[in-house]
């Protein structure tokens, strides 16, 4: 007969991998505005259901520590849902800056796309892998995506250096330094998911 906290545990799994998924897609539908033009309507409505289910996360944690005080791997994972809730939802908050930056600059259509496309490339992998990690408890995997997370920082401090001092359209300057900022903080807490899942499996805190 299962354990009662059992139940608890594998709900939290559950919210969890749902959290993967809306986040994943809310983060691709507003990179494919950006590079196709149009709308993403519902990454707004993704991200308030990402804060919602980040709520439901944390409280749950906080009912299962109290009601059943787990211990051993239990506890690591009971402690590291905080961390990866809030780093899938933060995907999603960081996907809706992403299309209130084209609400805000209108039709880039003309813009060179190539470095935020490359970034986006490299970031969605570091999503696709956080949430592979976690699914199957990955310490692999999960260790790899820091690595990831060199090229995503690189990239933006590049064309942060690229523009300064040359006169280029300032429209598709801004855009592209704003979404390129916020792939690269969604690039961290892909780092964060990766790091919390190799503590979860190995019980070694990530050195900071």
């Amino acid at each position: 007969m299962p354990r009662l906290m059992d139940m608890g545990l594998d709900k939290l799994n559950s919210l969890l991998l749902e959290m993967a998924q809306i986040s994943e897609s809310a983060v691709a539908a507003a990179i494919e505005a950006y590079s196709k033009g149009g709308k993403a309507d519902e990454v707004k409505e993704w991200s308030f259901r990402l804060q919602s289910l980040h709520r439901q996360v944390s409280d749950l944690s906080m009912e299962v520590i109290a009601r059943f005080q787990p211990v051993a791997s239990d506890l690591r994972f009971v402690k590291s849902c905080f961390e990866i809730s809030y780093g899938f939802y933060r995907y999603g908050r960081y996907a809706l800056d992403i299309v209130e930056v084209l609400n805000m600059f209108g039709d880039l259509s003309r813009c060179d796309h190539k470095a935020v496309n490359g970034t986006a490339r490299n970031t969605q992998e570091m999503i696709r892998m956080s949430v592979d990690a976690f699914a199957r408890r990955d310490v692999a995997l999960a260790r790899r995506i820091r690595k990831m997370d060199d090229i995503v920082d690189d990239s933006y401090r590049q064309h942060v250096r690229s523009v300064i001092g040359q006169k280029k359209d300032m429209k598709c300057t801004l855009s592209a330094a704003l979404i390129l900022r916020y792939l690269e903080r969604i690039a961290d807490h892909a780092t964060y998911i990766g790091e919390s899942v190799d503590y979860i499996v190995t019980g070694i805190e990530p050195t900071k």
